[in-house]
Order: C-alpha cells, then structure tokens, then sequence
C-alpha cells in the first residue's frame, strides 16, 4: 500500500493507520482496496455503491492510481480487463443493473483468466427494484450471470471490518488464481458506520500474480502445470500473446480440438478445486455444541449473530456460520453439522438463494428452514430468535 504523508489531505483527512477510525462499509472497501494494492478504477455511479467510486476517484490518483469514470458499467468492466492485462491491480464497483450489463465482459474475464475485482452492493430489484433498498438477490446471479460452464470466487462481507480484510482477500485470490472475484455486499452492510483500526502495511498479507521467469520468445501464456494457474506476462515488458474470449490453446488462439479444449476447460476449473482449503472461509460462532443452526451471510448475518446470543440466554443451543465464501460453496465445511444438528435455519433477503444451496447437500441429514424478506428491509434479531426458539 502507498504511504500516506502527512498533508496527503486527498487521502481521507489523513486516516491514521493502527487508530480507531469511523468508516462505512463501502469506505472500507476502499481502504482494502488501496492496502491490497489496487492501481485502477473504472466504474459508474450507482445507488448504493456510488461511495466507493467516489473515494477512489479522490485517493486513487492521489497515491499514483489511475481512476475513471467510465460511460457505463459494459465499458466499465472493459476497462478494468484492460488495465489487469497491462499489470494493474484492477476493480470496478457496481449494484444490481450494472452488475448485470457486466456480465458478458466477466465470462471473458473468466475464459481469459484475468485477475480482477467486482464488488456488487446488492439492492432490491428485478430491474431497476428498490435502488435505495436492501436486498440479498444476487447470489445465483454472481455464480451464474455469465454464460457457459466457469469457475468463479464470490466472497461476502457482513462488517466494515470485513469489508476491509474481505477485499484484501479478494485482491490475493484473484491473483493467485488468475481468476476475476466478486464481492457481494448489501446497503445495510454499504451504509453502515463502524469504528475500526486499519492495520499497517506490513500487518497485511498481499500477493501478486506470478510472473513469467522465462524470456519472452520462450513464453507459453496457457501452459499448464502443477497449480492449474500460469505465470501472467504483462503487456508491455514484452511478453505479447493473443488474448480472445473463445476457448484458445495453449498460446492463447482460437481453437476447435478436443483434445485443446477438454483440458483447457479442466484446468480452470481445477485451478480453483483443488485449493478449496484456501478459498473457502467461514465464521463460526456458538457451533461446538449446537442443537440448532443459523446460516446466515451479508447484513443478515448481523441480526443472526445477536439472535444465537440471546437463544442462548433463553436455553436454546443455537450456533452461527456466517458465510463469507458464496461460491464456491462451502460444502466440506456444512456437511458436518448437516449431519450433527437438529434443525438449520437460513434467513436471507430473497425468495430462498442460498437455502436451495443448503437444502441441496443436505439430503435429508437434517431440517432445514428458511426466513426470507422481500420488502427492502432487513430481517431483525427479533424474528430469527422466534423462529429458533420454536424450532
């Protein structure tokens, strides 16, 4: 992360790195963003994710950043393409309609193994929906949007303190993985104010892509190899090789071979497999000994985290996974306390997204119940404790 001097007074009046400091979550996000060494912005206003562009606009450029205002979110998510190719690292910040217009330029991202960031401050919706409200309806959207069979990593973040360290994560997988990674958060989560410490640079992990340790005539740009994700070269320092949304060998040209296109399909998706133990990440509370379980993630999990607590109070044994990874889905962890606990309640803004999910590798372990809201407000403390304590 680039240094903040003093007078650096573009930089958030001077945010004090190691004290306590009150942000909003899209504030946050920023903070991450920059600490995890984002060099590029490109994005368009939206409600309730406009913050975001707006911080980056004033401290991207002011730490050597460049940041743009593109003409809408298509060109958008173009432009952060662009910028990741030519060696930045590269986010773009949007709700639901702009999250949908980027959905053909996110597959090219995925087929061309493009390292990336896309944060989604879910809203109500279809549509245009309620663009000042809270929803949680694009989950099946952020793993499904793009077209064609494609791995993909969808992170979720509840607290401003997870909007910072989430977005540090983000940056580090999609480099590791050469892979685009999407954030999902909510307007509850986006527009809440909470007191932080921001650590110092050198408390931060940050990864970089792999690059190419070979001279640039010797440069293979898809080779495969033991982790599934090859080295990057950067356009620029010489390492020129095509680039196209169809499904290519391993040079990176269009291909119509079997025996090129089984194995390129199988690698990207191994890329991510076989690192599950790295990818996939929850937070549990009260689980050693619950009899019932909350599955909550984004704002809900708020409201879910002080509901256990207080079943608790009143005798239940209510236990809590807040999920910050969406996709892929945290099978390996659920499955254990599918098998153990008597009932799992999944409350979540939509009609039932993440439920299916849960109902999906349960296969009758247990009982599973959902909580949904649909009107653009957010589920209380109050209505999951009922719900547990009548389970």
């Amino acid at each position: 992360m680039a240094e903040r001097r003093e007078g650096d007074g573009a930089v958030n009046d001077q945010i004090k790195l190691g004290r306590p400091v009150l942000l909003q979550g899209n504030e946050a996000m920023v903070e991450g963003a920059l600490a995890a060494g984002c060099s590029f912005f490109a994005g368009y206003p939206i409600t309730p994710a406009t913050e975001i562009s707006e911080a980056m606009s004033v401290k991207l450029p002011a730490l050597g950043g460049t940041f743009i205002q593109m003409e809408d979110e298509i060109a958008s998510m173009g432009a952060v393409i662009g910028a990741s190719l030519a060696g930045a690292k590269s986010m773009t910040a949007t709700s639901g309609p702009g999250f949908s217009l980027m959905q053909e330029n996110l597959g090219f991202a995925c087929v061309a193994e493009v390292p990336c960031v896309v944060v989604n401050v879910m809203r109500g919706g279809p549509s245009t929906g309620l663009p000042t409200n809270v929803s949680q309806g694009d989950v099946m959207q952020a793993r499904w949007g793009t077209h064609g069979d494609h791995p993909i990593i969808v992170l979720a973040v509840s607290t401003t303190r997870d909007c910072f360290d989430i977005t540090v994560k983000a940056f580090n997988l999609a480099e590791k993985y050469r892979t685009p990674v999407v954030i999902l958060s909510d307007e509850v989560v986006a527009h809440t104010r909470e007191k932080i410490s921001l650590p110092h640079p050198g408390e931060i992990e940050v990864i970089d892509r792999i690059r190419p340790n070979m001279p640039p005539d010797w440069y293979i740009p898809y080779e495969d190899n033991s982790r599934g994700v090859p080295p990057m070269g950067i356009f620029g320092d010489g390492y020129r090789y095509h680039v196209t949304g169809l499904i290519h060998d391993v040079r990176g040209f269009p291909t119509q071979r079997r025996d090129e296109i089984v194995p390129f399909v199988n690698r990207i998706f191994r890329k991510i497999n076989q690192y599950f133990f790295d990818i996939l990440m929850v937070k549990e509370e009260l689980t050693d000994d619950a009899d019932h379980l909350v599955v909550a993630y984004g704002s809900v999990a708020r409201s879910a985290r002080r509901a256990v607590r207080e079943a608790r109070e009143r005798g239940v044994k209510a236990g809590l996974i807040q999920l910050i990874t969406l996709w892929p889905f945290p099978r390996q962890i659920m499955e254990p306390y599918l098998r153990r606990v008597k009932a799992v309640l999944v409350p979540e803004l939509n009609m039932g997204q993440v439920s299916r999910e849960v109902k999906r590798i349960n296969q009758g372990m247990t009982r599973v119940e959902t909580l949904n809201r649909i009107d653009g407000t957010l589920i209380t403390p109050d209505e999951i404790l009922v719900r547990l304590i009548k389970m």
